[in-house]
């Protein structure tokens, strides 16, 4: 039995993985944006061990995120599931970052800091990460005019890079990006043609089981299988340098070594 954290669990990818999980006798905290979204969560909740509330667009309600996982206690497992997709604009959250960033990236990046170190990390990522741009001069859209889709790929380029680094840094730590594929959630809609199931099933897999294959790090998956991401991905000078660039955007540095 594994004690595991998977964020924007109230719908979609997250609920779905959450409710598997359960059913097979695993301890799980669960993460709603607002006291008001835990009403979404009614079904399962008396059966979770915990469910924590804040919004990962604020940096402070993602500290909060993580001290009120880590007073739970330590987990085996976080499942980095939370994600927004096609935001009309860059937005403007409570730090000044554009809301796709922040949500998508910095949030995750600060809970893989402030959460006790687990023995598995999962990351969602998408396809659509192969045509995001590597540049990191702009990442926070605050030159460029905004493009909704580019802004989505590039925070999926850089989190799917994000899990590799992990990987690297930490030989301990199981680090996995993932990509569910276009399936239809409230985010992916009625008509995407992925496999649902499978998407939610890659991200337990690789949290919970005993399996030997899903006990590898570093890897990028699609439905159990694995592909090969965008090179940018696996290159440690790219890793390192985006690494660099959220700790100035955050003001927290990940790893000991500063990269």
């Amino acid at each position: 039995m594994s004690r595991i954290f998977i964020t924007g669990s109230t719908d979609g990818l997250g609920l779905a993985a959450a409710r598997t999980l359960m059913k097979e006798g695993h301890e799980v905290v669960l993460h709603a944006r607002s006291r008001e979204r835990v009403s979404a969560l009614a079904e399962i909740s008396p059966t979770a061990l915990g469910i924590v509330i804040g919004d990962l667009a604020s940096a402070t309600e993602t500290r909060s995120i993580a001290e009120q996982v880590n007073a739970i206690g330590r987990m085996d497992a976080v499942i980095h599931n939370a994600g927004i997709y096609l935001e009309r604009s860059r937005g403007e959250t409570p730090d000044g970052h554009a809301k796709t960033l922040a949500v998508n990236v910095l949030a995750p990046y600060l809970l893989t800091a402030w959460i006790t170190r687990p023995d598995r990390l999962v990351y969602l990522t998408s396809g659509m990460h192969r045509s995001g741009s590597s540049a990191l001069d702009d990442i926070d859209w605050k030159k460029r005019p905004w493009n909704a889709s580019q802004a989505y790929s590039e925070s999926k380029l850089f989190i799917a890079t994000l899990a590799a680094s992990v990987a690297r840094h930490w030989p301990d730590v199981f680090s996995n990006a993932v990509d569910p594929g276009w399936v239809p959630t409230k985010m992916g809609g009625a008509g995407a043609p992925d496999d649902l199931e499978m998407g939610h099933l890659t991200q337990t897999w690789l949290a919970a089981s005993d399996d030997g294959a899903a006990k590898v790090s570093g890897r990028y998956w699609y439905h159990r299988q694995r592909r090969e991401a965008a090179a940018d991905v696996g290159d440690p000078g790219f890793q390192d340098a985006l690494v660099k660039k959220l700790a100035e955007l955050t003001g927290v540095r990940l790893f000991a070594d500063g990269r």
